[in-house]
């Protein structure tokens, strides 16, 4: 992924997903290094203080700060709050302490060269900090226990305290997270303090239920969860546990058998300990969209927004697709008179804030992505609102149109210019823009055995390697169990923006059923084979394949049939009826090329990134082994039942 650089990725507190896929990062400091020398030295140019800094209940906030020695100017606070540790990474430990001084410090390098006073801080109940912990702090919480809070509140609290004992600061405070850190920087400015001018939520977890890490049209996310729940957990606090982030041993390298052997959530469930389980149980419990969830959903609550609000995500996040673009419509709907800006980015969980993000897999972008994003958005944004520093205006929507692979400004997003279309299924596996011409009893159909499970990825493998949101989907193309619909070859450009709608009429003979919808850029026969010399990292490589006929995933998603009408009140299929199934994917940026074609997957199991529904109408969490049952799905293309999906396409 990078030529002739080596790339140290210091990141404050990180999770890996099976050592594959980046689930939460707060990039608090990330550094490049080539053969350029390094010009700044963070020991040198700036002192570390630690704080217990008191909220109004009397709890204390363990904060690190990190003050420029040149006293010449005043500065600005750029500020971190997180559930992963303030702690410095020293021989794959966190440390605490004054001695102790990462490699270096903030969004960028930028940011540590021109001036800032840095703070981190450990949220309520999570390390050094005193308090109770509670994940995706409710915000309207009027019972709170004892030592529990409210992140707005301890944000102001920590302002104020910040402003009046922290010498040599210009009176303003920027804040910025990626992942969870990225919902306490949204939480932390409802009703922001005025001294709050900026503030970038990136890849914020904003609704668990509703299309962030937990659930994906009512479907349970099953590997990402494991996987992170296996990792994260409580503490007795103030701690500086634990030390490093360790692993789940599966005992093999291939979770696709690893879940299929115990088949349903309850019995691999029972694989974790007790206090793996302590986090991972309401998460699979709560499977509908309940109070719990629905008090943990941030965004209708980003209200009385002073700062100016740079909202950053990735197309490919497999964790939080979902909360920029909810973060970014919430704010713009309960605000006025604030800059709110949307950035989207071709990248991976986090991948903007180290990498260069020229490449996903094998799929290339053509361009060092994320320096860019870094250099010409993140750092003037901060600059100009933090220290007054003149720039050229952000439009309020800056996004990465992938397939054409350049950058494009727009008013707002998605782009009002835009048209609505559908692409219908037809006869012989066909995909059009005109509804076919089509009998009464058209249908198309396959066998769903959710014990021959569709898989998510072509090769073997642990976690969630991040690069499936581009793979190849040649190997599910074959099966019978997955419907492919392929357009003619394209004579012109199509681009899609905003949200993807799958409308589809389907019947089962189950009385429950997922459908997974995949929309595929199949690329030419003879597409050059040509990649710039890249380095994967922490990502697990697919196998070899030519990029002739490759058919990258562009965007794919879930819907749980039961949830069709509620995602509070599910309802169970009738056996062999026709079903109307209309759903919202994740927005998408992408340009089917001339000469492409574009195809349609449809499926009902994408294993084990999902979990295995039963095909029968139950609560998923109470199944046995022998309640997975097979199933006759059924999708429809006849007159009044045209199946398709409704996407935006901008006029060229």
């Amino acid at each position: 992924m990078f030529l002739q650089l080596k790339k140290v990725l210091f990141i404050f507190a990180i999770i890996s997903v099976g050592g594959d896929a980046l689930a939460a990062t707060t990039a608090v400091a990330s550094i490049s290094e080539s053969t350029e020398t390094v010009t700044s030295n963070v020991r040198e140019h700036y002192t570390k203080y630690e704080y217990q800094v008191p909220m109004r209940d009397g709890t204390r906030l363990f904060t690190v700060i990190y003050v420029p020695k040149d006293k010449a100017h005043t500065y600005p606070f750029l500020m971190v709050r997180t559930p992963y540790g303030t702690g410095v990474h020293y021989n794959d430990e966190l440390h605490y302490g004054v001695d102790f001084y990462p490699k270096n410090l903030g969004p960028s390098k930028d940011f540590e060269d021109c001036g800032y006073i840095f703070v981190n801080q450990d949220v309520r109940g999570r390390y050094m900090s005193e308090g109770v912990w509670q994940e995706m702090t409710p915000h309207n919480n009027s019972r709170l226990q004892p030592g529990q809070g409210i992140e707005s509140q301890d944000m102001h609290d920590t302002v104020d305290w910040l402003l009046k004992n922290i010498p040599g600061n210009n009176g303003k405070v920027g804040i910025w997270g990626i992942s969870y850190p990225g919902f306490y920087t949204s939480a932390s400015i409802i009703d922001s303090h005025p001294a709050i001018k900026a503030a970038s939520p990136q890849a914020p977890v904003t609704d668990l239920f509703m299309g962030d890490d937990s659930y994906h049209g009512g479907a349970f996310m099953l590997a990402a969860n494991f996987d992170f729940y296996s990792s994260f957990t409580t503490e007795k606090n103030p701690t500086p546990l634990p030390k490093n982030w360790g692993s789940f041993d599966y005992g093999t390298k291939d979770a696709y058998q690893y879940f299929l052997k115990y088949q349903s959530l309850k019995n691999i469930a029972a694989q974790l300990s007790d206090k793996q389980r302590e986090l991972f149980m309401p998460n699979v419990e709560h499977s509908t969209y309940d109070d719990f969830w629905k008090s943990r959903n941030i965004a209708p609550h980003l209200k009385n927004i002073k700062a100016a609000v740079l909202t950053v995500g990735g197309w490919y996040d497999a964790e939080d697709v979902h909360g920029p673009v909810a973060t970014y419509d919430s704010i713009k709907a309960n605000n006025k008179g604030q800059f709110n800006g949307l950035v989207l980015g071709p990248w991976v969980h986090g991948g903007w804030a180290g990498a260069d993000g020229r490449m996903l897999g094998d799929v290339d972008f053509g361009a060092k992505t994320g320096e860019y994003y870094r250099k010409n958005i993140l750092f003037p944004f901060f600059e100009h609102y933090l220290k007054g520093v003149e720039a050229k205006p952000l439009a309020e929507a800056t996004v990465f149109e992938t397939g054409t692979n350049v950058w494009r400004e727009y008013a707002s997003w998605p782009p009002q210019q835009a048209q609505s279309k559908t692409l219908y299924f037809g006869a012989d596996r066909t995909l059009s823009w005109t509804p076919p011409a089509a009998t009464a009893a058209a249908y198309d159909e396959y066998v769903s055995d959710p014990k021959k499970p569709v898989p998510y990825i072509s090769y073997v493998a642990i976690g969630v390697p991040r690069e499936y949101m581009v793979s190849d989907q040649r190997f599910a193309s074959t099966r019978s169990d997955v419907l492919v619909y392929q357009s003619e070859v394209l004579q012109e450009d199509v681009t899609v923006v905003g949200p993807v709608m799958p409308k589809l009429f389907v019947s089962s003979t189950g009385t429950d059923a997922d459908w997974v919808v995949k929309l595929i850029d199949v690329y030419p026969s003879d597409y050059p084979d040509e990649h710039a010399p890249r380095e994967r990292g922490h990502d697990v490589p697919p196998p070899t394949v030519t990029m002739a006929g490759y058919q990258q995933l562009v965007r794919g998603e879930p819907m749980r049939a039961k949830f069709r009408n509620s995602f509070e009140r599910p309802e169970p299929l009738v056996a062999n009826q026709i079903t109307p199934l209309t759903y919202k994917m994740p927005d998408i940026n992408h340009t089917f090329r001339r000469g492409h074609r574009i195809m349609v997957q449809v499926q009902s199991s994408w294993f084990p990134l999902v979990d295995l529904n039963p095909q029968q109408f139950m609560d998923i969490p109470k199944a046995n082994p022998e309640d997975f049952q097979k199933a006759t799905q059924r999708v429809y293309r006849a007159p009044g039942q045209y199946s398709g999906i409704a996407v935006q396409v901008l006029a060229k």
